[in-house]
């Protein structure tokens, strides 16, 4: 059973902030192939909020046209079983839906956001990506988080990367355990930005063939 509340950790790192600029109480959990996660505890809330830092291959635009491929984010975002687009209101506003899939015997989870992109200037680029409430119907085999909140902030890096500064915080709903989840939280961040890398690698790849 622990094992399985370890792998439920695992999936709500990446789920979907604050403001970047309040840097205190930040605590290093992990530093792993130019990827820092860190961890703070936030107020009314038993769950620590997550920032992720690192470098990653491509431009902002294309870090920006991944995350706008929503039913693409199952290639990259660790334990995402399905993301579907609900609603274009805008080019640079979405909604959609996820679904984690958590293992037995835990419920799996699901949750509705929607995505603000700021225009890409100057290779920056903001994105913000919240919970919305009464969207869509809860379906009776998942728990729905009740909210969330992540941010991304792109800027220029070094030989050719651009520089990610991602937080994301979360109420994941039903009864977990915050303790044994806040142990085990970095882990999930760090897969799913090795696979992001990975991710925008190939497809500058495939554009260049």
């Amino acid at each position: 059973m622990k094992k399985r509340i370890i792998l439920l950790g695992l999936a709500l790192g990446l789920l979907g902030g604050t403001p970047l600029f309040a840097q205190a109480n930040w605590e290093l959990q992990k530093n792993e192939d130019g990827i820092e996660v860190y961890t703070r505890q936030v107020p009314d809330n038993n769950f620590k909020e997550i920032r992720v830092v690192c470098e990653v291959p491509g431009t902002a635009a294309q870090l920006v046209s991944l995350l706008k491929d929503v039913e693409h984010h199952s290639d990259w975002v660790y334990l995402n079983r399905k993301t579907a687009l609900l609603k274009r209101k805008s080019e640079n506003r979405l909604v959609y839906y996820t679904e984690a899939d958590m293992p037995w015997p835990l419920t799996d989870r699901d949750m509705v956001v929607e995505a603000a992109f700021s225009p890409v200037k100057n290779n920056q680029a903001h994105v913000e990506v919240k919970s919305v409430n009464d969207f869509l119907p809860k379906k009776k085999e998942f728990i729905r988080i009740p909210s969330s909140l992540a941010v991304w902030e792109i800027t220029p890096g070094s030989n050719g990367h651009i520089k990610v500064n991602y937080t994301f915080k979360v109420n994941p709903g039903g009864s977990v355990p915050a303790w044994l989840v806040n142990t085990t939280v970095a882990i999930g961040p760090l897969k799913t930005f090795q696979r992001l890398r990975k991710t925008l690698a190939q497809r500058a790849l495939a554009q260049k063939n």
